[in-house]
């Protein structure tokens, strides 16, 4: 499965990551400790939908100046035609303090989304919060107002941002929270189950909204959870 159907992006799309997360222990019940940022990313754009793409994967430096010219054709080639569509850039800055110059601004984010990338997921930092493109997502390990020295150092291979490994083209579901690596054939049990443990929790949720809420009724409500499987 190299692609996602219209449906399942949109179902996808209508979750938030925390309930990904918890689909993905039913369904890949050894990814319950992994495969998302271990650390907090801060999230630019919270009121955006969550993001569901695939992985664009870039290694980048910015404290020293490099010491040959960086292949800036070769980079935006890749993220326009490295794989399907939608995508979002996943960046290992792979400094002793990363962060030190900020490879994403007003320029590189509308560069991006022209060219079909839904947001960025970084450890280093972004910079031009208020000119950012609209609609273009970034998590990023900090703000920094300087881009320093920063450059692609490469491209396609594995990085890791805050303890979540990712590969070219891991299909990726991102919002305020964080980011998480879907695996592509369990997208659409992940869809189906996310939907049941929605249901199960809504049972709880209403019942402990109601007045005169005690131990019988969260009894009588986790029988009804136990009905939805």
């Amino acid at each position: 499965m190299t692609e996602l159907s219209a449906t399942l992006l949109q179902a996808l799309e209508a979750l938030d990551t925390p309930t990904v997360c918890n689909a993905l222990e039913v369904v890949e019940p050894s990814r319950r400790n992994n495969g998302f940022n271990v650390r907090p990313l801060v999230c630019v754009h919270p009121e955006l939908p969550p993001v569901v793409a695939f992985a664009r994967t870039v290694r980048i430096r910015a404290k020293d100046k490099p010491e040959t010219r960086p292949d800036s054709v070769g980079h935006y080639t890749y993220i326009a035609e490295g794989g399907p569509l939608p995508s979002v850039t996943v960046v290992e800055d792979l400094d002793e303090v990363p962060g030190w110059g900020a490879l994403w601004g007003e320029v590189n984010t509308n560069v991006h989304l022209g060219l079909g990338c839904k947001g960025v997921i970084t450890n280093g930092s972004v910079r031009d919060l208020p000119d950012s493109a609209k609609g273009f997502q970034m998590l990023a390990g900090m703000v920094n107002p300087s881009h320093s020295f920063v450059h692609v150092v490469d491209w396609g291979g594995t990085v890791n941002v805050h303890g979540m490994e990712v590969d070219d083209g891991d299909l990726i579901h991102a919002d305020q929270h964080g980011a998480v690596v879907i695996p592509l054939d369990s997208a659409q049990a992940v869809a189906n189950e996310a939907k049941k443990i929605m249901a199960r929790e809504r049972i709880l949720i209403d019942a402990a909204k109601q007045p005169g809420f005690n131990m019988e009724k969260m009894r009588q409500a986790w029988a009804g959870m136990a009905e939805i499987h």
